[in-house]
C-alpha cells in the first residue's frame, strides 16, 4: 500500500508537466492558425495591383496587334474564297454557254453578294458597285464573249484588302482556246496605307497575245 502511494506521488508531477507542455503546444498551434487565417483574409497592396496592371498592359500591347491582324486576315480569306469560287463557276459556265455571265447569281454558286465584310460586284468601289454583277473585259458587240471580271470591295477599306477576279479566254500556242482565271489581291502602299480602287485589264482578249495587266493589286 505504501509502495502504491509513493508511485502515485511520483506520477502526478509527471502528469502535471505533460499537461503543461500540451497546453503550451495547443496555445502555439491556435495562435499560428489565427495568424494564418488573418493573413489569408488580407487584400492586395496598391503596389501589387499596379504591378499586375502593368504586366497586363504589356501583354495586351504585344498580343493585340497580332490578334487584329489575324482577325483582318480571316475576313480577307472570305473574299479569296468567294472570288476563287466565282472564277471557277465562270469557267464552267463558259464551257456550256457562248459567253461569260454578266449576272453572278446565274452562276449558281450559292454565294451571298453582300456580307458583313464585303460587297461583290462589277467594280472595286464599295459605295457605287452594282452588287451581284460582273464587268466586261472587252468592248466588242458581245463583250462577255472573251471574259468577265468581278470585285470584292471591303466594308472596312482602311484595314481589309480588296480583291479582284477575272475569267477569260486564252488562245494557246497550238491555236486551242481554253478558259483561265486570275485572283488579284490589293497591294499595300507603305506611304498611304491600303491603295484605292484596284482593277485588272485584259489586252487582246480571246487572242494568243492576250495579256492581263493588274492595277494596284498583286496577282496570286
Amino acid at each position: 500500500m505504501g509502495s502504491l502511494k509513493q508511485g502515485a506521488q511520483r506520477y502526478i508531477p509527471n502528469l502535471k508537466e505533460t499537461l503543461s507542455i500540451m497546453k503550451t503546444t495547443l496555445r502555439a498551434k491556435l495562435l499560428q492558425h489565427l495568424a494564418g487565417k488573418k493573413k489569408s483574409n488580407e487584400g492586395f497592396t496598391l503596389i501589387e495591383l499596379l504591378v499586375v496592371i502593368i504586366i497586363i498592359g504589356i501583354l495586351a500591347a504585344i498580343a493585340l496587334p497580332s490578334f487584329l491582324n489575324q482577325a483582318n486576315r480571316a475576313k480577307q480569306s472570305e473574299a479569296e474564297t468567294y472570288i476563287g469560287t466565282l472564277n471557277r463557276t465562270q469557267q464552267a459556265y463558259r464551257l456550256e454557254e457562248p459567253r461569260f455571265s454578266a449576272d453572278l447569281a446565274s452562276l449558281g454558286a450559292g454565294l451571298k453578294f453582300e456580307t458583313n465584310n464585303f460587297r461583290y460586284g462589277d467594280t472595286g468601289t464599295y459605295a457605287t458597285m452594282n452588287i451581284g454583277a460582273a464587268a466586261t473585259t472587252a468592248t466588242s458587240a458581245d463583250p462577255f464573249d472573251d471574259g468577265a471580271k468581278f470585285f470584292a470591295a471591303a466594308d472596312d477599306a482602311t484595314a481589309v484588302k480588296d480583291y479582284a477576279g477575272m475569267a477569260y479566254i486564252l488562245i494557246e500556242s497550238t491555236g486551242d482556246a481554253t478558259t483561265t482565271a486570275i485572283l488579284c489581291e490589293e497591294e499595300t502602299n507603305p506611304a498611304t496605307g491600303l491603295a484605292p480602287v484596284i482593277d485588272v485589264t485584259l489586252t487582246n482578249p480571246g487572242a494568243a497575245a492576250a495579256e492581263v495587266t493588274p492595277t494596284r493589286c498583286d496577282i496570286q
